[in-house]
């Protein structure tokens, strides 16, 4: 590892450290119904919206209602993005004149988008109409993120109040999250790329001469360039704030009309987490007692710095096989060093290091390098990001939920090894609630583990595989990984734009976002209804050191052991091959 990188490296943490408090007291306060600086500006278009919708904002819903609530508004977006895709050659906004995109890639991606995951099994500037990225994935990536913020809000009011029976309204709380959070967020950030380079036009694709004629794989020589041009700016600063992920361009955040400079790639990196982290110190306020956030977020970073490092020195130290060929992987003046395939020279190895496992931390799906090329290690920590359930930052919203989940799962145990009650800001942990809660930590490992054996035993399956032994193997479970998690990165190395692997991974995205939130909806109407336990000397103390390392105990023992055998045969086996 060099200076520069770790340096790189702590610059990012100090500055998103920097606004977890003032960006987290802000959501606090919208969250609240407090006061804010831009209830002047969107304060009337938030009452405009219920006027219109028929939505009293005083009315609150239990966890029922809020759970149907969610439902129908998903489903809803689902058919609409569904109808868009199958239909976007009759609409305007279509200069390139994209025909309609097929029956299973349309379905798959409705429901990636829908549900926040935003897989693309497909290329976007060859695929997608400027209409259908704005109206169809565009929105989605605002009105997703917001059921996952407000879903987070939901379940921190069950904690919050004792003998109630309402946890607030959906409705108001995901109006909230775009109108005050994620829409003033996305301008600025949209602007700032726009500064950088990041295209935002309504241009078609523009045809210039090559300085010198090449050929294509065909043999057919090839004299112009085609550079393809949209309304990317605006798409970039949302699936980044959002943890959605999705790219315009099929290169994602590698493409330099996506993120062209440094800079840029600084502020997307920063957005990828900047809400995620914020909204633990939203939580401390909102349950009234600030040390709750900050020791989520402390075992949030525990676990996160050293994979990002223990990933950069994999990177950094490059391929043995390569260096007995005598190719030179040592860092120079002249030489990045190090296994650069698949990243851009633009950015080097510390900011893709940082950047795969800042993306597969969050449920956010985005990349700036190729983690099909990364070493063994280097896959394998990205896997381990996602298998840990996504509750190291997370999505906006889901992370910090899941996270909590695991925190009831550590109390229960605690209680249990010293003959105490379990309880948890002033609620008793019973029966049900551990139901609930190993109900949402099973579901995924299950359906992970369950269709990549499915991929590896069908001819549909197997025939996707672009490569043989422990990396095709790896392929396949990063794949549906990431699409059970609601993550949405590729591992690439697949041809998954086809029936097998778009139902299946359409099935994978719908069990992973709405199988996990209805039972959280239930977790936090079983909560609220508890009477206060008032703390006493024997209560478990949930916020210092001893507790913070329980807690990412549980999540490492609970998480990552179901996939110990999966890894094993996979990234762990093809780190041996390479090193022996």
């Amino acid at each position: 590892m060099t200076a520069n990188g770790i340096f790189q490296i702590i610059l990012y943490l100090f500055v998103l450290l920097l606004t977890v408090k003032p960006l987290g007291l802000f959501m606090a306060k919208v969250f609240q119904r407090e006061r804010t600086f831009l209830d002047p500006i969107f304060g009337p278009v938030e009452r405009l919206i219920y006027r219109i919708a028929g939505i009293n904002p005083d009315d609150e819903m239990d966890w029922k209602q809020n759970a149907i609530a969610m439902l129908i508004f998903n489903f809803f977006g689902l058919i609409i993005v569904y109808a868009i895709q199958r239909l976007q050659q009759f609409f305007f906004l279509n200069p390139q004149g994209m025909s309609a995109v097929s029956p299973d890639s349309s379905f798959n991606t409705a429901v990636s988008f829908t549900s926040n995951t935003n897989w693309q099994g497909y290329s976007g500037e060859m695929t997608m109409s400027y209409l259908t990225q704005m109206l169809a994935l565009t929105v989605q990536n605002f009105v997703s993120s917001a059921t996952g913020i407000a879903i987070l809000v939901l379940f921190i009011r069950g904690l919050a109040r004792h003998s109630a029976t309402t946890l607030g309204n959906f409705w108001i709380d995901m109006t909230r999250s775009i109108l005050y959070i994620l829409l003033p967020l996305s301008i600025v950030l949209a602007l700032l790329l726009i500064s950088q380079g990041v295209v935002q036009n309504y241009s078609p694709s523009v045809e210039i001469p090559l300085l010198e004629p090449t050929r294509d794989v065909s043999g057919t020589t090839v004299t112009n360039q085609v550079i393809v041009m949209g309304p990317a700016a605006s798409q970039i600063a949302i699936k980044q704030l959002g943890t959605n992920g999705g790219g315009f361009f099929n290169g994602n955040s590698a493409h330099p009309f996506e993120n062209p400079t440094p800079l840029s790639n600084f502020l997307e990196m920063l957005s990828i987490l900047l809400v995620a982290a914020a909204l633990c110190y939203t939580y401390g306020v909102m349950v009234k007692d600030t040390r709750q956030g900050w020791a989520i977020l402390a075992a949030m970073l525990i676990i996160f710095i050293p994979v990002v490092f223990c990933t950069y020195n994999a990177e950094i130290s490059g391929n043995p096989k390569l260096s007995a060929s005598a190719i030179d992987q040592k860092t120079s003046d002249i030489n990045p060093g190090g296994n650069m395939e698949g990243k851009e020279v633009r950015f080097g190895i510390a900011n893709s290091a940082l950047w795969a496992i800042a993306t597969t931390s969050a449920s956010n799906g985005s990349v700036n390098s190729m983690h099909d090329s990364f070493t063994p290690i280097g896959g394998l920590a990205a896997l381990v990001m996602m298998h840990l359930g996504e509750v190291v930052f997370g999505g906006v919203g889901s992370g910090l939920y899941g996270i909590v989940i695991f925190v009831i799962v550590a109390v229960f145990v605690a209680g249990l090894l010293v003959g105490r009650t379990p309880e948890y800001l002033g609620h008793k942990i019973e029966t049900y609630e551990m139901k609930m809660a190993s109900l949402l930590i099973l579901i995924m490992p299950l359906t992970v583990l369950f269709l990549t054996a499915l991929a590896v035993i069908t001819t549909a399956g197997k025939a996707a595989v672009f490569n043989t032994g422990p990396h095709g193997l790896s392929e396949i479970l990063y794949a549906f990984t990431s699409q059970g998690n609601n993550n949405g990165s590729a591992f690439a190395g697949l041809s998954v734009n086809n029936p097998f692997y778009n139902v299946t991974g359409g099935i994978a995205m719908l069990i992973g976002r709405y199988w996990l939130a209805v039972p959280t909806l239930a977790l936090a109407g079983s909560l609220v209804r508890k009477k206060l336990v008032p703390p006493s000397e024997g209560t478990l103390p949930i916020h210092t050191p001893l507790f913070i390392f329980w807690l990412i105990a549980i999540i490492i023992i609970v998480g990552v052991l179901n996939f110990l055998p999966a890894l094993a045969l996979g990234p762990l086996v093809e780190h041996l091959l390479m090193v022996q």
